[in-house]
């Protein structure tokens, strides 16, 4: 009686296992697809910022805000049918009109229409060297908590904030040819960095109670809403973002950048749920390397060796700042 009792607790255990194996192997996954998936994005609205009027736009701020705003809105759209579909719709009213709902909504307005503005403008002028820039926000992300948050780093954090910046510098050392506005769009793309970190701080404020899916959607709508009706205006873009709806060649391209975008960031919250926001976000910032991959290969933007080694040493300081990397190889929870 004893031996059949051990044996059926034996293949439970066992079972458990398994479950909690799948469970985690599906959120890597879901991870690696965010950070896949972000890199899509960034190199469809690259494309979509090659057709006319965005291509002909005078100055340096129009053409990425009208991609930015156009963008965020379409993946807000989509993100409404999918939470209309699963029957979460009033969830996003419900959740403005909360505390943690409105601490969200400070850090949707950082890390939506001024952090991703100030990326493509990166993507605009550095090209493919902005993409692994933006990617330091999880050492800003980390220097933030320390300051804000009261969380001392650790030895292991403090080496990957280090490895990221070398990686950083190393971006920056050789222009490439034909870029006068290079270092403005490296800049831009640290900007972008500081406020996805910055986002990061507010997000642990007030994302405990809320649903994800709810989250990501508001987020994307704000972001997209802030800045079609009141950044646009004030950079002169209207009649840029009106020129371009009507050109619909580059609405589409947008349409399915932002599609891109709302699977990105949804792939990302669910990763975060199932291992861990650490090896979540470790996941999610490999789109550093994938979209300097797709940046080279459908862009036909030159690669360098400055690129390839900055692009290495951002995405291993990156991993080290936001988890231990063992973890990736445990099989117990992250």
């Amino acid at each position: 009686m004893e031996t059949q009792k051990n044996m059926v607790c034996s293949s439970a255990d066992t079972k458990m296992s398994l479950v909690n194996k799948k469970f985690r192997m599906k959120g890597i996954t879901n991870g690696l697809i965010s950070g896949i998936t972000y890199a899509i994005y960034s190199t469809l609205v690259v494309v979509a910022s090659g057709y006319d009027p965005l291509t002909s736009a005078v100055g340096i701020l129009a053409a990425p805000f009208v991609c930015s705003g156009l963008n965020d809105f379409f993946a807000g759209i989509f993100l409404l049918f999918y939470n209309a579909k699963e029957g979460r719709l009033k969830e996003i009213i419900r959740m403005v009109k909360t505390k943690p709902g409105k601490m969200l909504v400070v850090g949707f307005l950082l890390g939506g229409p001024i952090a991703n503005g100030a990326y493509l403008v990166g993507l605009a002028l550095a090209g493919a060297y902005a993409i692994p820039i933006s990617a330091t926000c999880s050492l800003f992300g980390a220097l933030f908590s320390w300051i804000f948050l009261k969380q001392k780093p650790t030895l292991r954090i403090v080496i990957g904030m280090i490895i990221c910046v070398l990686g950083a510098i190393t971006i920056n050392m050789v222009a490439p040819e034909g870029a006068p506005n290079f270092t403005l769009g490296i800049i831009c793309a640290l900007v972008a960095a500081v406020c996805w970190g910055l986002e990061g701080v507010f997000s642990s404020f007030g994302g405990a109670m809320i649903d994800t899916d709810v989250a990501v959607n508001l987020r994307e709508l704000v972001s997209g809403l802030v800045v079609i009706i009141f950044i646009l205006p004030v950079i002169g873009g209207v009649d840029l973002l009106f020129n371009t709806l009507s050109a619909v060649t580059p609405v589409i391209w947008l349409i399915f950048s932002g599609l891109s975008a709302g699977i990105s960031f949804l792939t990302w919250y669910k990763a975060n749920a199932m291992v861990g926001t650490a090896v979540g976000m470790s996941l999610n910032v490999t789109y550093a390397f994938w979209g300097v991959i797709f940046s080279v290969l459908f862009l036909g933007d030159t690669i360098t060796p400055t690129m390839i080694i900055g692009s290495i040493l951002i995405v291993m300081g990156a991993i080290l700042v936001t988890m231990n990397p063992f973890d990736l190889f445990r099989k117990g929870e992250a």
